[in-house]
């Protein structure tokens, strides 16, 4: 499955996270987090692992409220990475997140790298399952830690773009431009004729 291909089709299944925004409003905003940052995550699917199937490719995650965590991500945010079962433990690590930061008619895009790895609230790696077949089932929260430091670029935005350029023309006062004047006839035809018809005389 390609996540980015898929990411906006997906965006209704993302629930919205009350988050402090993590870059600066500036021409150029970067989202950033520090090594070893906690956030709170659940899957977006149910995820059911067996024996014949243990490890599962391009899992989808999204913020959400934990206690413990450090730290959050912008209001919409999926993150993409892989999972397996290894003694009774679910573990998890990811590799890249989309997250989208709304500031007024604005949104902000962030694509980029995003490693970090699953952590039960015992804080022991990977998250405990014993139930055969062990299932991952949205509304089960858990803690992920970041492996590195991540400072994500803003990508072009052609709405935010556009959304500056009418700012502009509204600023500027030519959005509504006058209407044309009406062309005035040179000379006024005589009764009874037809505008703009030629009137032949005798």
């Amino acid at each position: 499955m390609s996540f980015k291909s898929s990411y906006f089709g997906l965006a209704a299944l993302l629930a919205p996270f009350l988050a402090t925004p993590l870059y600066a409003d500036t021409a150029e905003a970067t989202l950033a987090l520090p090594s070893e940052a906690t956030i709170g995550v659940e899957v977006v699917e149910k995820l059911t692992f067996t024996t014949d199937q243990a490890r599962l490719n391009d899992i989808l995650l999204h913020p959400t409220q934990t206690a413990g965590a450090s730290h959050s991500l912008p209001e919409y945010c999926v993150l993409v990475g892989k999972a397996q079962l290894v003694d009774e433990r679910i573990r998890i690590t990811t590799q890249e997140a989309t997250c989208i930061e709304t500031n007024d008619a604005d949104s902000h895009i962030f694509d980029g790298e995003f490693n970090a790895s699953a952590y039960a609230d015992d804080g022991q790696y990977g998250v405990a399952c014993e139930n055969e077949p062990c299932t991952l089932s949205p509304g089960q929260a858990f803690i992920l830690t970041l492996d590195n430091a991540v400072e994500i670029e803003e990508q072009d935005n052609p709405s935010k773009e556009l959304n500056l350029q009418r700012r502009q023309v509204d600023e500027e006062g030519i959005g509504n431009p006058v209407p044309r004047e009406e062309a005035v006839p040179s000379e006024a035809a005589p009764e009874g004729a037809v505008p703009n018809e030629k009137v032949i005389q005798d």
